[in-house]
């Protein structure tokens, strides 16, 4: 829902990873309240993570962290909530 509402108006995040082994290179997002997102971006790329470690994590919903959630699902090609 808090998603999908940002979407709405022109909120996204993008995730970037490496093809071979789906390291997490970068993140970039923007819209409402995005901002409360950078914790869990920050602790995604200090740890190395993979799309499959950020695919297999909870994230509750309704909340702004399931943006991050469907940016990893769409990089790898299963995202649920977006267009």
């Amino acid at each position: 829902a808090l998603t999908m509402e940002a979407e709405k108006t022109g909120g996204f995040v993008r995730v970037v990873a490496r093809e071979s082994d789906h390291v997490i290179l970068g993140i970039q997002a923007t819209g409402s309240h995005v901002s409360e997102l950078s914790g869990e971006f920050t602790l995604a790329l200090e740890m190395g993570s993979v799309l499959e470690d950020i695919a297999g994590t909870i994230h509750a919903h309704p909340t702004m962290s399931e943006a991050f959630h469907e940016g990893v699902l769409k990089t790898l090609g299963h995202a649920i909530h977006t267009a």
